[in-house]
């Protein structure tokens, strides 16, 4: 199990581990970028980095595309916990 850490001085609890997304869509193709979901989803790892901002350069052909997997990812069947 994944623990637990407060956010801040928040009352949000968040987990200890993230699944970075900075690197898909411009060094990763979105069927890495599913692999790489539903791996974490199997390991209860739903807390997910999505910043862009990370990619050095920044690419605007590429920017949100790691928006698109992700909803493209969750509109599938592919999608754990989704019947």
């Amino acid at each position: 199990a994944l623990e637990l850490r407060r956010l801040g001085r928040s009352e949000l609890l968040v987990p200890e581990v993230t699944l970075g997304t900075m690197t898909w869509g411009k060094q990763n193709s979105e069927a890495e970028a599913r692999e790489q979901m539903a791996w974490a989803l199997s390991q209860g790892l739903r807390f997910w980095d999505t910043a862009e901002m990370y990619p050095v350069p920044t690419d605007e052909e590429t920017q949100g595309r790691t928006s698109e997997y992700i909803g493209n990812f969750l509109a599938s069947s592919s999608a754990v916990g989704r019947e």
